[in-house]
Formats: C-alpha cells, structure tokens, sequence
C-alpha cells in the first residue's frame, strides 16, 4: 500500500469518525474525496451523492450546489440508491446518538 492511499484512507476514516458524530464538513470532505477520487480513492458517485446529500441536509450550499453537479452524471437509479444510502446512514447515526 503506497504512502498516497495510506493517506487517504486515513483521511477517509477520520472523516468518517467526524460525519458519524454529524459533522457538516465531514460530509461535504467525504463527497470531495469520492467525486474526485482524492488521494487515490476509487471515485464513487452514488457515495459521493449520498455525502452531498447529507452535508445539504445539514444545511451545507456547497454540499446542494456539489450534489446538483454529479448527479447530472448518474442515473436515476444511482441517485435513487445514494438517496437510499442517505437515510440509511442518518437513521444509524440517529439510533446512536438517542
């Protein structure tokens, strides 16, 4: 594992362990990293959607101007499961902080 994707999974995870406490940044980073494939992360729209989707929720301009932007590159199923991924996530994180 080269030192780049060593980063970036470090990046991933400590932003993971910041959005999973709500973080509004943490969203908006995680859908920069999977829609741009920064530090070598493989580029995943339908994450990067549910990231932006989230971080707009969370009332994030950035994050509804960035989710606009790609999923004029999805389908509509793709957008449907990064949607479906959205709630899944806030209804885990919810459990957790009830």
């Amino acid at each position: 594992m080269g030192h780049s994707l060593k980063a970036a999974a470090f990046l991933i995870e400590s932003r993971m362990a910041d959005a999973a406490r709500g973080d509004i940044d943490a969203y908006f980073d995680l859908g920069m990293a999977y829609s741009s494939g920064t530090g070598g992360i493989e580029i995943d729209l339908v994450e990067a959607h549910k990231w932006f989707n989230l971080a707009a929720l969370g009332g994030s301009r950035r994050g509804q101007e960035c989710r606009a932007e790609i999923a004029e590159d999805m389908t509509a199923r793709e957008i449907g499961n990064a949607q479906k991924a959205a709630r899944a996530w806030l209804g885990a994180t919810m459990r957790h902080a009830a």
